[in-house]
């Protein structure tokens, strides 16, 4: 097996995916990538193993690797499943980072939109000569990512 690409997508279910879409455009400058998805039918339903599927939403480019970019692929279902706690530490795929100027900046900028601080901001050591600025917080269905800055 050859890999083109190391990351295409991460796909990301969403309650209200309109809601969820303005907040990644908002706080980070996503940009979306048309068209907006209205899947449904038998392909959808044997795809997803989700009987009578019917998925709506829209790929968000991240910003930062220009147009052939990665997506946050931003999707809704007409049926959720029943959902797990979500932790820093559980199990599984985490979160998402992104690299912002002043982390305390985009904290307050990222609260203003709903987003929460899950911990706290802190610094840590990487190496002997380079430390990270970092924090986790939760978009406001929820969602784990991280903002990080490097300093050296």
């Amino acid at each position: 097996m050859t890999i083109k690409a190391i990351h295409t997508h991460t796909n990301l279910i969403a309650r209200d995916w309109r809601k969820l879409a303005s907040f990644y455009i908002d706080a980070f400058g996503c940009v979306p990538v048309p068209p907006e998805r209205d899947l449904t039918g038998e392909a959808i339903d044997r795809g997803t193993g989700v009987p009578g599927a019917h998925i709506t939403g829209i790929h968000l480019r991240l910003p930062g690797h220009g147009e052939s970019g990665p997506t946050i692929e931003n999707f809704s279902y007409n049926r959720l499943s029943e959902e797990g706690q979500k932790r820093v530490n559980r199990p599984g795929w985490s979160h998402l980072a992104f690299r912002v100027d002043n982390v305390p900046e985009a904290v307050k900028a990222v609260q203003a939109l709903g987003g929460e601080l899950v911990g706290e901001v802190v610094t840590t050591m990487v190496g002997l000569d380079k430390s990270i600025t970092w924090c986790y917080l939760t978009d406001p269905e929820g969602n784990i990512f991280e903002l990080q800055t490097a300093i050296h």
